[in-house]
């Protein structure tokens, strides 16, 4: 993994501990940031998948493009686009894939709409994401040292 990728990487989780992609399935990774969990992806799909990363940050994007060519995959592009209006036709995936994205998405209803409606029929959703099963105390509230990095 290029260095560019593997320190701009913010992901929470591993989405492939809900399993690994296979040769030949086409993947979104929404949310792909500079690209680390894309370019993982190339490697499991193999040359007859291909993975398509979406970002709507240009300064992401421009990383991870970096960051496929210095890896020298071809079967890996870079969109820039907003979850909520995805450029793809009907059922263009075979799997969807998020790392720590959708938890900042503020209308998560759009999001799902999105993937539903590009996930192909018989298709999967791999997401890793932070969410809280309780409400967040007044004091929680209150403490900016919980809310910023």
């Amino acid at each position: 993994m290029p260095d560019a990728s593997a320190e701009s990487f913010a992901g929470v989780a591993n989405p492939w501990a809900m399993g690994r992609l296979s040769t030949g399935e086409r993947v979104l990774d929404l949310g792909s940031g500079a690209g680390t969990d894309s370019l993982i992806a190339t490697q499991m799909v193999g040359e007859e998948g291909h993975v398509t990363g979406v970002d709507m940050t240009p300064e992401m994007l421009a990383k991870a493009r970096t960051s496929a060519a210095e890896m020298g995959v071809q079967n890996v592009e870079f969109v820039e686009a907003e979850a909520e209006h995805l450029p793809f036709p009907d059922a263009s995936f075979d799997v969807v894939i998020s790392n720590g994205v959708i938890d900042l998405i503020p209308d998560k209803d759009a999001v799902f709409n999105e993937l539903f409606r590009v996930l192909a029929p018989g298709g999967r959703l791999q997401i890793a994401d932070v969410t809280i099963q309780n409400p967040v105390s007044a004091e929680g509230r209150r403490n900016i040292d919980l809310w910023t990095g």
